[in-house]
């Protein structure tokens, strides 16, 4: 599912329009977005959290050239399912 065919499914199942349904999936994935820029933790009960985790510095191979790489530590967007999402997926 792409986020137009989201978009349409939220809009048919709430009864909203496709516009309004189009302006309240862009909040949420700003809220979310802003919420983890500032290093919180969003979490929706049975669903899942989104958070940030720490990712250390590694060495790595450029798959081109074999040659060694020193690859930094950078900062990833993580998240993980809840309960009952693992149980309605299962």
């Amino acid at each position: 599912m792409n986020k137009s065919e989201l978009i349409n499914s939220i809009a048919k199942s709430a009864g909203l329009s496709k516009e309004a349904a189009g302006r309240a999936v862009g909040a949420f994935v700003k809220s979310i977005s802003t919420a983890l820029k500032k290093g919180e933790q969003v979490t929706l009960v049975g669903f899942g959290s989104f958070q940030v985790r720490n990712r250390a510095a590694r060495k790595g191979r450029n798959p081109q050239t074999g040659q060694t790489i020193q690859i930094k530590a950078t900062k990833v967007p993580v998240f993980r399912a809840g309960k009952v999402l693992k149980k309605a997926v299962h």
